[in-house]
């Protein structure tokens, strides 16, 4: 009977581990930023502040952390971001109809050139 009980038990604590795992909050940026900049006022500790919004102080420093790693990525100059697909869609859109235009006018400048050698004009 040991391992039966022992069997549903285990069954339990997955089930109830999956039930959490779907359940845990999303944090947008926005209330990252807001609560870590709470944090960053000192008005209250973190501790508290951590309770109060519901998360662990591990979270709170990593994304302490990471919020101040981008600041100073930010101050050092690097601005490069993550595009975002409807900006590489058309910014690939934008780079094919340069590169047509330049392909015509590349086509049409050889097309003359060829022409004033015909007629005798231009050597060069």
């Amino acid at each position: 009977m040991n391992q039966k009980s022992g069997t549903s038990k285990d069954a339990a604590d997955k089930l109830v581990k999956g039930i959490k795992r779907k359940t845990r909050k999303q944090y947008s940026a926005e209330e990252k930023i807001r609560i870590v900049l709470a944090g960053l006022r000192g008005e209250e500790s973190i501790a508290a502040l951590c309770r109060r919004e519901g998360i662990s102080e591990s979270l709170y420093y990593t994304w302490s952390k990471e919020f101040l790693e981008a600041g100073k990525q930010r101050l050092a100059g690097d601005t490069a971001r993550q595009a975002t697909s409807p900006e590489v869609k058309e910014l690939r859109s934008e780079a094919t109809a340069l590169k047509e235009v330049v392909a015509d006018l590349t086509l049409e400048n050889r097309l003359l050139k060829k022409s004033m050698i015909g007629d005798g004009e231009y050597e060069a």
